[in-house]
């Protein structure tokens, strides 16, 4: 296993009198892809200019390799940041670009061509050495940023939402670009981003974070399947999450129905969160051994149709390659793999029933209809 190459101890943040961290710990690996994701004012920033050195901290204390680093400013460390806007000099060539870190430490003619030739063949940019970087894509602004950063060697790379501006498939294929770059360089990346398939598609680790405080802490897959609460099960993908029952170990009571489960050590007959995923439930003919509802709606998504099932009054979603048409009745086959009980918290409830979404989608398609049957909207009917 990695050393530890930063440590963020009892750290504590806030602006205005607010706290934003507090008592913040986070042990980052040497080499590692690491992700902090979370929604917009989670702290996740925060963390990342921490560690960068552009915010001192109230309390607590950065290592770097061992060495305490909290009151070193951001030009001494070892890290390098790749922020939301590139920051591009507009007056500069590609080349220059790059080049520009590596004349300011004094590097000779000869170094910094051979370095920004091997930089631009690694985000492949090979021949757009002279382009100013006005005549760039987004996709490749980007990675012009990247190779800047990269000439300089530093140990840890810090990337604050770099791919937020781009769209869906160029920010795809810059995932896949990025995940090479690290792996071919093993330079600690530090990513930062609210976009849970970013993280779970790059990252070796992901710290899901909510309201300043860690979450929970773990590799994409053990994140997307032992979710450790109801904020994260919502969070990471689409969940149906219900109120249950621990009956005993391996056996769990929901929706009017026990069920065998993997899942033990929470005591007898004790409250707990159980959270379906929709992708893991199959459709069969509705009978009284299974979990029974009818279909309130159904949106075809290409691979799957995503169907919403009235439970007893809970909205369930389901996707399913099956079409079902809505006012259908259904069953809902469950095993034991399916099913994954966590312990109640403050986010029980808040999360889980579909209720909402498929108001949401019955508002909306009564007012396209509205506005088509005026007359409204028919030059933007493309756009919807």
């Amino acid at each position: 296993m990695n050393q530890t190459i930063i440590s963020l101890k009892d750290v504590a943040v806030s602006y205005d009198g607010e706290p934003v961290l507090s008592g913040f710990n986070l042990e980052i690996r040497d080499g590692e892809f690491i992700t902090l994701l979370g929604p917009s004012g989670c702290g996740k920033t925060t963390v990342l200019r921490t560690i960068g050195g552009f915010i001192k901290p109230d309390a607590g204390e950065v290592f770097f390799s061992g060495k305490n680093i909290t009151a070193l400013p951001p030009h001494k460390r070892e890290v390098n940041t790749i922020f939301q806007k590139y920051a591009l000099f507009p007056h500069l060539n590609v080349y220059d670009n790059i080049a520009f870190g590596m004349r300011l430490k004094g590097k000779s003619e000869r170094q910094v061509k051979e370095t920004v030739h091997e930089m631009l063949g690694m985000v492949n940019l090979s021949g757009y050495a002279h382009r100013g970087v006005s005549q760039l894509s987004g996709g490749q602004q980007q990675r012009v940023a990247m190779a800047r950063a990269l000439v300089n060697e530093p140990k840890v790379l810090l990337l604050d939402e770099p791919l937020s501006a781009l769209d869906l498939k160029l920010r795809k294929d810059m995932q896949v670009e990025l995940k090479k770059i690290q792996q071919q360089t093993g330079i600690t990346f530090v990513f930062v981003t609210h976009d849970q398939e970013e993280a779970l598609s790059m990252s070796d680790r992901v710290v899901v974070m909510d309201g300043g405080v860690i979450q929970q802490t773990g590799s994409p897959t053990d994140i997307y399947n032992e979710p450790q609460n109801a904020f994260v099960a919502d969070f990471i993908g689409e969940s149906n999450i219900l109120d249950g029952l621990m009956l005993e170990d391996y056996s769990v009571k929901f929706a009017g129905h026990k069920f065998q489960c993997l899942d033990k050590g929470f005591g007898r007959n004790t409250p707990v969160d159980v959270v379906i995923r929709p992708e893991d439930i199959d459709v069969v003919q509705a009978d009284s051994t299974h979990i029974t509802g009818e279909v309130t709606g159904v949106t075809f998504k290409g691979v799957h149709y995503e169907i919403i099932v009235d439970v007893a009054g809970f909205k369930w979603m389901i996707q399913s390659t099956d079409y079902r048409a809505v006012g259908d009745r259904i069953g809902l086959s469950l095993t034991p793999d399916d099913i994954h009980v966590m312990s109640k918290s403050a986010y029980s409830g808040r999360f889980g029933d579909y209720s909402t979404f498929s108001d949401e989608m019955e508002e909306d398609r009564a007012a396209t209809e509205e506005a088509m049957e005026s007359g409204e909207g028919e030059a933007d009917e493309d756009k919807l």
